[in-house]
């Protein structure tokens, strides 16, 4: 697909679009902390080849090929911020987009519940792939172990390949913002109830970032009807560990709701 900057309110965004099927649903990817367009490889374009629907691909704010941040420290709503942006940059497509179903990963997937939940006008099914609605121990965990990765191996090297000079700032955003004493009690277990749209929980058994908690909370609060996918022996990227698996019950989920 071929990609571009679009002007978001001021903001610059990357994006690619692909929208072939006339009248389909658009499937929109929410990448993690460390992601961008690139490293969702070719899973977007077997997604929508399998089941007929658009695609639309984007770097978050700071991100990828994005514009960067202002500023490495982040409130503790940024996610809620980013789902706003999300709102503004559909709007900016429209009338390309008509129905929208969120796949997103991580971080990505707790934006694709707060975007459902504040903007249902849009959101027709979400996908979400070992999101978090609220901070725990092995959360934590992972984010320093994360950070030692960083500072003792050649992760920063092999990250400035996607996203340049940008890398430590998004790092620093990630670890910083997680780890603050007053993101504890960041929840967003309140805006479960407003999802009335069918969604689907995808989570590794063994994801070294969140317990199975984040899915049973998660698919119990919800008003719609919700379902899970829980993958023994995976971690924290079911779509890059099993794509094929992660592609087929995606696949299906989607299938059996258009």
């Amino acid at each position: 697909m071929e990609g571009r900057i679009i002007d978001v309110k001021g903001e610059k965004l990357y994006i690619e679009h692909n929208n072939p099927f006339e009248g389909r649903p658009t499937i929109v990817f929410l990448h993690d902390s460390l992601g961008s367009v690139q490293l969702w490889r070719d899973f977007p374009a077997k997604l929508s080849e399998s089941t007929g629907c658009n695609v639309l691909v984007y770097d978050r704010l700071g991100y990828g090929k994005s514009y960067p941040m202002l500023t490495h420290k982040r409130p503790i709503n940024y996610m809620e911020q980013e789902a706003h942006l999300l709102n503004d940059l559909l709007m900016e497509i429209e009338p390309e987009i008509e129905d929208v179903i969120l796949f997103g990963h991580s971080d990505g997937g707790t934006i694709a519940l707060i975007m459902a939940s504040v903007y249902p006008e849009w959101v027709r099914a979400v996908i979400c792939e070992a999101g978090h609605i609220f901070v725990e121990d092995v959360t934590l965990k992972g984010v320093y172990d994360a950070w030692d990765a960083y500072k003792t191996t050649n992760l920063a090297e092999r990250l400035q390949k996607y996203h340049g000079d940008k890398v430590e700032m998004l790092f620093r955003a990630w670890t910083e913002t997680w780890t603050r004493e007053d993101y504890r009690t960041w929840n967003i277990e309140h805006l479960l109830k407003h999802i009335s749209c069918p969604l689907l929980f995808i989570q590794g058994e063994a994801d070294e970032y969140g317990t199975l908690d984040q899915v049973e909370k998660t698919i119990t609060q919800v008003s719609g009807s919700a379902e899970k996918y829980i993958i023994p022996n995976i971690g924290h990227t079911p779509h890059k560990e099993v794509p094929e698996l992660v592609l087929e019950k995606a696949a299906t989920f989607i299938r059996e709701n258009f």
